[in-house]
Order: C-alpha cells, then structure tokens, then sequence
C-alpha cells in the first residue's frame, strides 16, 4: 500500500477520533455548508471550539473553507480524505480474509474420531 495513502488514513482516523469533530462532520453532512457560528447555534460547543476543530479537519482537508457574505467564512465537507480512509481499510479487510477464512476452515475440520480433539490429529512426527 502506498505511504501516501496509509498516511491520510491515518490522519482521517485521528481528526475522526474526536467525538467533537465528528458531531461537526455530522452537522455539515445534514445542514449543508455553515459557518463556525452557524455550526455552534446547532451544536453543544463553543464557536471558538469549533473554529480551532474547523482548522484540523481543514488541514486533513475534510472540509473546505468558502468564503461568504460579509466576510463570513463557511465550511463545506470534502469526501476525497475519507474515501482514501476506505480504500485504506478495504485493502486491510482484504489482507485479512485469506487467513481468517483459512482459521475458520481449520477450526470448523470435524476430527476423524469423534473422541479425539483436531488438535491430536496433527501432532507432529518426533524424531
């Protein structure tokens, strides 16, 4: 996997770490652009709470700041960093399936005989 890609992963999953900043991506996804004001009348945080997650998810580049009317800045949500995000943990689940369906078909094996556990039946020879 490319060191690009694992390193805006890895900073979508910190700026999503915060419940703060995903109850903002959540109000964007809903409401539409806002700006720091608009986004704290809809939301338990302060503006200048918001403003300082705004500036993170900006340089993750989650969201995009547009300038408004008079000089209000508004925030717009980006889906380029979390689709890398995805396509991060895609490959991940793939990198997993072949040996999680290998366990699972090796723990599913019925024994020979009834009365001895799977793992008896693969002893090794000892020399």
């Amino acid at each position: 996997m490319p060191p690009d890609i694992e390193a805006i992963a890895e900073q979508v999953f910190s700026a999503l770490a915060d419940p703060s900043r995903r109850a903002i991506l959540a109000a964007l996804a809903s409401g539409g652009p806002a700006t720091a004001t608009d986004l704290a009348d809809r939301l338990p945080i302060t503006r200048q709470a918001i403003a300082k997650h705004l500036a993170l998810l900006a340089e993750v580049g989650l969201v995009t700041a547009e300038p408004g009317e008079r000089r209000r800045v508004r925030y717009r949500l980006r889906s380029a960093p979390m689709q890398v995000a995805q396509q991060f943990l895609a490959a991940l689940a793939r990198d997993w399936d072949g040996p999680l369906d290998a366990l699972k078909d090796h723990l599913s094996r019925e024994p020979e005989d009834p009365h001895i556990p799977v793992h008896a039946h693969e002893k090794s020879e000892e020399p």
